[in-house]
Parts: C-alpha cells; sequence; structure tokens
C-alpha cells in the first residue's frame, strides 16, 4: 500500500540508518524490528533489512530457531504510508527475479515493487527452512499480519490486537493474502469486511494464536518455547514445515494469494484513477484516526 505521489529519493530522511537489530541467545536468533518511533511501520529499507537478517539467520548453523519481534509498544503498524522514511521511489538491491520498479509508469509501478517488497519477501521468509516464532505486541496491523502469518509460531500478549483495515481504501486485504488459511472463511469476512480489531483472545479461538502471555513475560516466554524447539533434530524441524506448508499448498494458499494479487492492484488502478491516490483517498493520518474512532479510542 502507497500513499499519494511517491516522494523523491533525495526527500526521504531515514530516522535510522538499522531499523532491524539482529541479537542471539544462544541456538535462537531475534529479529526485532526497530522503528518504535513510528510503531514499526514497514518502509523499504526496512524489508530488505529484514531479509538480510533472516538470510543471516539461516546460513549461521549455531542457528536453531528464528525470532521476529518489534520494539516498542507496538509489533507493527503496518505498510509505511506517512513517515519521512516513505521510499517508495528508491531503488533496492533485488533479491527476486524482479525488474526495478522506479522506471515502471502508473499502475505498473506499485505492482512490480509489491511483487518483491511484499508478496514475494513474505513468501521468501515463509519457506525458511528454521522454524520461526513472531513475539507479537500492541497493533499488529495489515502489513503487520504479513510479518506475524508467515511465521510457524504466533505468541501474542494479553493486549494485542489484529487487524485489516484496508477494505476502507477500497483493496480486498493486504497482499499476502493469508486472511482465510489463517480464520475460517465467514470470519475472514468479517474482519475484511468491517475491518475491526481482533483481540488477541478471540485469535487464539480460531488457532491463529498459538499462546497469550503478559507483555512482561514475552520474552522470556518466547525464548523458553524457542529452546524446546532448539531441542527437536534440525531436519526434522525443516521437513515437519516443509509437511505442513505443503498441505497449505494443496488448499489453495498460494493460488489464491496469486488471484487477490491482481484484484489488489486493480484497486489501486481503480483508487488512482478515481481519487489520484491508489489508497482510495485514504493516507496513514486519515487511516489512524478511523481506527482510533472505531474502536472508541480519542
Amino acid at each position: 500500500m502507497d500513499d499519494l505521489v511517491p516522494p523523491r529519493e533525495a526527500d526521504i530522511t531515514y530516522e535510522t540508518e538499522q531499523p532491524v537489530r539482529y541479537e542471539t541467545n544462544g541456538p535462537v536468533a531475534w529479529i526485532v524490528m526497530d522503528r518504535p518511533k513510528y510503531n514499526n511501520a514497514q518502509n523499504s529499507q526496512m524489508t530488505y533489512a529484514l531479509d538480510d537478517a533472516f538470510q543471516r539467520a539461516v546460513n549461521d548453523d549455531a542457528i536453531k530457531v528464528i525470532v521476529l519481534a518489534g520494539e516498542g509498544k507496538h509489533f507493527s503498524a503496518g505498510h509505511d504510508i506517512g513517515t519521512p522514511g516513505r521510499d517508495v521511489a528508491k531503488s533496492f538491491e533485488r533479491r527476486l527475479l524482479w525488474a526495478d520498479h522506479v522506471n515502471k509508469p502508473a499502475a505498473e509501478m506499485l505492482y512490480t515493487r509489491e511483487q518483491e517488497v511484499y508478496l514475494g519477501m513474505c513468501r521468501r521468509w515463509r519457506d525458511t527452512p528454521k522454524p520461526t516464532i513472531a513475539a507479537v505486541q500492541g497493533a499488529c496491523v495489515a502489513g503487520g499480519l504479513m510479518l506475524a502469518w508467515v511465521c510457524d509460531l504466533i505468541v501474542a500478549t494479553e493486549d494485542a490486537f489484529f487487524q485489516d483495515p484496508v477494505v476502507r481504501m477500497g483493496i480486498p486485504g493486504v497482499e499476502y493474502f493469508a486472511h482465510a488459511f489463517e480464520l475460517p472463511p465467514r470470519v475472514a469476512k468479517e474482519f475484511l469486511l468491517l475491518g475491526e480489531r481482533m483481540t488477541a483472545q478471540r485469535a487464539e479461538q480460531f488457532g491463529m494464536v498459538n499462546r497469550i502471555v503478559t507483555r512482561e513475560a514475552l520474552k522470556e516466554d518466547v525464548q523458553s518455547m524457542a529452546l524446546k524447539l532448539a531441542a527437536q533434530p534440525r531436519l526434522g524441524l525443516w521437513l515437519t514445515k516443509q509437511a505442513v506448508n505443503h498441505v497449505e499448498e494443496l488448499r489453495g494458499k498460494r493460488t489464491a494469494m496469486d488471484a487477490q494479487y491482481h484484484m489488489h492492484h486493480f484497486a489501486h488502478a481503480q483508487g488512482d484513477l478515481t481519487t489520484g491516490n491508489p489508497l482510495g483517498g485514504q493516507d496513514a493520518r486519515s487511516m489512524v484516526a478511523a481506527n482510533k474512532k472505531q474502536a472508541g479510542e480519542s
């Protein structure tokens, strides 16, 4: 999801040169999104830093388990559609077999970019051969859902909530369209069509969340779970991941995402044609205000 006319590369201002921290604790790698000032909104700078961190963990045979976490109050507020570091127009060293997007016109620009930065990267991380755990606190919204959903296990705090409000933009959900695989179809429709927050407690009822813990215990409990995984045979863990992921593919997960991706970009193009904005006239400020109003916050 990208906001209005992309800023020129010269106008991009990063608040940090290291939006992701990489830490190890025994056989566990902790990949920590570190843009707390912007609630870990995901720009391309962060995406490629996340990819570097996943690659580093995969390359290190001493690492048996990978944890994805977010610094600060929230796990992730989603894709960056409004910070000074929104870098939609910037080129990066691409990791997948897609052309650069910056010299592409109109709808082709976003369609090309998001094949790699959003859908492609998430699929890449989902297939990581080592078990992954998402440690989620606070908000896990839109693009943040994608980051949590690619992980094998999700541990959430009692105050965590999950939300995909992008139907408000005229868009049928975020690019990594796992909604109807994470939730029963009718619940997925409710989740998308109403765009309301889903509590961690309700998400656990549907199997989207594995465990709920306190904020204070999140890191310790996730590390304990990771160490239990690390004690299992490495190849057995990898093969088990592949087996379950294969079941999802047999149920049509990849083809469903491919179909929805085209709907997603038809919606971007429609928004551009009708409002001059691929987000249907919405921006970061209007989305935050609407979400707070819907949740009854001041």
